[in-house]
């Protein structure tokens, strides 16, 4: 069922210590269970299994279940052992694991949505169970009673969720790339303000200090917490990010991406942020018409030119003063980009050292999930295969307080 891999890394990158087999179909979500050798995986296959390592070295499932519907979302709290999976049918089911982890017992079903659930968290000092869907809203129910105690609709499906608990500000982020900030109550809530700066729909789950989300293949970071209003872009994926984790001790990010790529992102460096794209009639160095300037075409009896953005001063050029290419890391760009001339003449060479590291996992992963204490890292996907790994090598040791994980 599972496979116990050997290797020892040659270098800093992330070590592949097990790789678990035997879904029948794409694994939504696997989460490591603190102080044990054990994963918990939720799957499309309808299937909640409990995977523990054995004396072999090969994990093997200790539970399986096999639910209604397909396995969309999941949440385990540990100190409780209390295990809330969402469904494809928009049901959440509460489940209590024995302490051997050998048995699950069904607790209760929260009919939370009418469509398939996106995200749970679960709150034990609430006794709140909140989840988005794809019905468009985000909903807290009353672990007690079961009982419904409200809901908040958006203009799109609602994909992504996070949660203060102190301050019980939800952040939901929905498919149009909005996030709104909610501040949940009893039996109502408050819109407190609205993020928007994704293009895209937002798959990922955000990070509540500084909130971070992911839209196709960037990650942009909100600086909430310092009230600056600050955000920071980062670009280096080639696929779409998935799944975000911040190291709070050591104040790194790390990030994966459907293709396989997982990234860890040096945050503890002044960064730039990325500015805000200008709009002009014509070129802002040369100054000659694009295609749409009718009237500056006639006068100066040229053609239009197709307008494009110096990435770094924002400037709208042509492509003749925009024809280098440069990354900018300390303004979130790995990859080369496009930048005005004068730009990339003010780029120097140490300007160009990358501030992350690049690692490949060699599976679709559509979900990742952090250990608090070891540094250990799951991730899963539509591959039907789960893998751990040591991450310790790529981000340190003495992390046992520096996981701020989802």
């Amino acid at each position: 069922m599972a496979a116990e891999i050997h290797s020892r890394p040659q270098s800093s990158r992330p070590v592949l210590l097990s790789k678990i087999e035997g879904h029948q179909d794409a694994v939504t979500a696997a989460l490591l269970i603190p102080k044990e050798d054990g994963v918990i995986t939720a799957s499309e296959d309808r299937t909640i299994r409990v995977w523990l390592k054995r004396d072999s070295g090969q994990y093997w499932p200790s539970i399986y279940h096999t639910m209604a519907s397909p396995c969309s979302a999941m949440a385990y709290h540990h100190d409780s052992r209390r295990i809330f999976v969402g469904q494809d049918n928009g049901a959440v089911m509460e489940f209590h694991i024995s302490e051997d982890f050998n048995k699950m017992n069904f607790i209760k079903t929260y009919p939370a949505h009418q469509n398939r659930v996106s995200a749970i968290i679960f709150s034990l000092a609430a006794e709140w169970v909140i989840s988005t869907g794809h019905d468009k809203c985000v909903s807290w129910m009353c672990t007690r009673s079961g009982n419904m105690l409200g809901r908040h609709f958006f203009t799109s499906w609602a994909s992504c969720l996070q949660y203060d608990f102190d301050t019980q500000y939800a952040f939901v982020g929905d498919y149009s790339g909005q996030i709104t900030l909610l501040k949940l109550e009893q039996n109502t809530c408050s819109v407190i303000t609205t993020l928007k700066g994704h293009e895209g729909g937002l798959y990922n789950h955000p990070v509540v200090f500084h909130q971070i989300l992911a839209d196709s293949n960037s990650i942009i970071m909100w600086d909430i917490g310092g009230r600056k209003g600050r955000t920071l872009l980062l670009q280096g994926h080639h696929d779409r990010v998935q799944s975000l984790c911040y190291l709070q001790l050591t104040r790194q990010l790390v990030s994966c991406s459907s293709d396989g790529g997982i990234a860890v992102w040096n945050m503890d460096v002044s960064r730039e942020e990325a500015p805000q794209w200008l709009e002009s009639d014509s070129c802002q160095k040369c100054e000659q018409p694009f295609f749409w300037n009718i009237k500056q075409m006639w006068d100066t009896k040229t053609l239009g030119l197709r307008q494009h953005h110096c990435r770094k001063c924002g400037q709208a050029v042509c492509g003749k003063c925009s024809s280098k290419r440069s990354s900018y890391p300390v303004m979130g760009f790995e990859f080369q980009v496009r930048v005005c001339d004068s730009c990339y003449d003010s780029i120097k060479d140490e300007d160009r050292t990358s501030l992350a590291t690049f690692h490949e996992g060699k599976h679709n992963i559509s979900h990742m999930s952090m250990d608090v204490a070891r540094g250990l890292m799951v991730t899963c996907g539509t591959d039907r295969v789960v893998k751990i790994w040591d991450m310790t090598p790529v981000v340190g040791c003495s992390l046992a307080t520096g996981f701020s994980p989802h």
